[in-house]
């Protein structure tokens, strides 16, 4: 499909003047050729990786320059530890982690990610190793993520690994917190941290792309002031259209000059700190004064069903999570109206429904206890197994009252805390075991 002179112009307007980026590059490694029980063998082997990652960092710097387009950060996804600590014993976890932190580190790399474990119906000894050393391991490292998958619509929800992440996770630092994710129906080809792997069934290496452009879509719909549903949903798939093309051409340049396959386009809208880069301000700007008021839940739908349209027409290698993210601290208009309460976590629950976030960079207080948090996981991943769909929690534990906030900086901004309902869920969080999959799991033979 060849570019119009007018869809050239309209981008360079969205690259100059609006701030439009791709948020993510990410080489996606298949590297189960680590396994072994020598660790010492293992670390040769990642040392062996230098070149190739080197030579990734700099292409994805020299596309950036060529087409004048900001990429706003370089990502490595491997295949999940977990394979490894099939053979590897479990004493080597932090090593292993710090090998791969230098990895990425040495070669320009912001995100590792793959410090995984899959744990859908029950807990394996490589699965459980990986859960037992989240905490040391992330507080360890500053570029390595990790993500826990602990429910699937055709396994169901392990209750058991829920519980064992949150102890881990009230370990963790805030900033280390911020690379841990709990999910349900995890995609192997995301290109998103903290979920982000080298799933099952991919080729060797590959090309993923996470595009972004929230601010985008806010400017359009703000300068030409739709009147109809209709007209709102058309201008939303057009420029996701544009968007989504950016994502693949720099995709595609990036792996025809490594030489390896380029694999998919995440058609996901994801949000910044910089004021004007918000997916709350899109729905703002559809005629919802404030995010969170009757009303955001359609306007979400609306906004994820154009822009999965209009990506869909762009490019036929769509996968990842593709959606839209409302993380609230990463997003400025989610902070402010979780200061100002128009949103609470039923409120992000309910958004959830339709979009692929889950509950996402909020603040909940050490305070409140590790029952409520295991029961609001709960609740997400519930709902990502009965209504079949990739969600996740990423909640980030602090030694402070609801409605204080910390400032973590960067891309990860100002963490408000969420106040969890003050009832007490322990006779029910203190199950063992796991939730059956649902009677949608019967759809699939």
């Amino acid at each position: 499909m060849k570019y119009s002179v007018d869809e050239i112009i309209e981008v360079h307007r969205m690259l100059s003047e609006e701030d439009l980026d791709i948020r993510s590059v990410t080489l996606s490694i298949n590297t189960n050729f680590l396994i072994s029980s020598n660790f010492e063998e293992i670390k040769e082997k990642i040392r062996g990786l230098y070149s190739f990652v080197s030579k990734f960092s700099k292409t994805v710097e020299k596309v950036s320059e060529k087409y004048g387009i900001r990429i706003v950060t370089k990502r490595i996804a491997i295949s999940p530890v977990q394979f490894i600590f099939e053979v590897l014993s479990p004493s080597y976890s932090l090593s292993l982690a710090k090998e791969l932190d230098k990895l990425a580190e040495e070669n320009g790399i912001d995100y590792i990610s793959g410090y995984s474990a899959f744990a859908d119906r029950g807990l394996s000894k490589s699965s459980e190793t990986v859960l037992k050393s989240l905490s040391e391991v992330l507080n360890s490292t500053e570029r390595l993520a990790g993500m826990i998958n602990a429910g699937s619509t055709m396994a169901g929800v392990n209750i058991d690994a829920v519980k064992l992440f949150v102890d881990e996770l009230f370990k963790m630092k805030p900033e280390a917190s911020s690379r841990a994710t709990i999910m349900a129906n995890v995609p192997p080809d995301s290109p998103f941290v903290p979920s982000a792997h080298h799933g099952l069934g991919m080729p060797d290496s590959m090309i993923n792309v996470a595009v972004s452009g929230p601010g985008v879509i806010e400017s359009v719909i703000k300068r030409n002031k739709p009147t109809t549903l209709q007209e709102l949903h058309d201008l939303i798939k057009r420029t996701a259209f544009k968007i989504t093309r950016l994502g693949e051409l720099v995709g595609k340049a990036v792996s025809k000059e490594l030489g390896i396959p380029f694999g998919i386009v995440d058609l996901s809208l994801a949000p910044s700190p910089k004021i004007g880069d918000s997916v709350a301000g899109i729905i703002e700007a559809m005629g919802i004064s404030k995010m969170g008021g009757h009303g955001s839940l359609m306007a979400l739908a609306l906004l994820i069903d154009a822009v999965k349209k209009g990506g869909a027409m762009a490019t036929s290698s769509v996968g990842g999570l593709s959606g839209a993210f409302i993380p609230v601290s990463e997003d400025s208009v989610m902070v402010e109206r979780a200061i100002d309460g128009s949103i609470d976590f039923f409120t992000l629950l309910a958004l959830s429904s339709v979009c692929n976030t889950g509950i996402d960079m909020v603040g909940v207080s050490k305070r409140q206890g590790k029952d409520k948090v295991i029961g609001l996981i709960l609740d997400v991943l519930a709902m990502g197994v009965i209504l079949n769909k990739t969600l996740g929690v990423r909640v980030i534990p602090l030694d402070a009252n609801p409605g204080e906030t910390v400032d973590l900086g960067g891309l990860l901004g100002k963490v408000v805390v969420m106040k969890l309902k003050d009832i007490d869920v322990n006779n029910f969080t203190s199950l063992s075991g796991y939730m059956p999959s649902g009677i949608k799991r019967l759809e699939f033979g």
